[in-house]
């Protein structure tokens, strides 16, 4: 029996194309990856910088708290003393 194109001549054509089709396949799995790779640090980098700003503005509330609470304690200290 007889093939037409030869085995040999499709052989020759089909390993070059698998050879480059796994390549290619292997590139676009690195990028997914990579890709991948920076969500992940820049939601943790996001989720970070949240928990940041909570604490920071916790510690900011505090403070003018305190604040405030030391010139309402002044006020009432000054009143107090002159109407005595």
């Amino acid at each position: 029996m007889t093939y037409d194109p030869s085995p040999e001549a499709v052989f020759n054509r089909i390993v070059p194309r698998f050879t480059a089709s796994l390549l290619m396949c292997a590139i676009v799995e690195s990028y997914a990856s990579e890709q991948g790779a920076r969500r992940t640090a820049m939601e943790a980098a996001t989720d970070n910088a949240d928990a940041m700003t909570e604490h920071l503005s916790l510690l900011y509330n505090r403070a003018r708290q305190a604040s405030i609470t030391t010139e309402i304690i002044d006020i009432v200290s000054g009143a107090s003393a002159q109407s005595n």
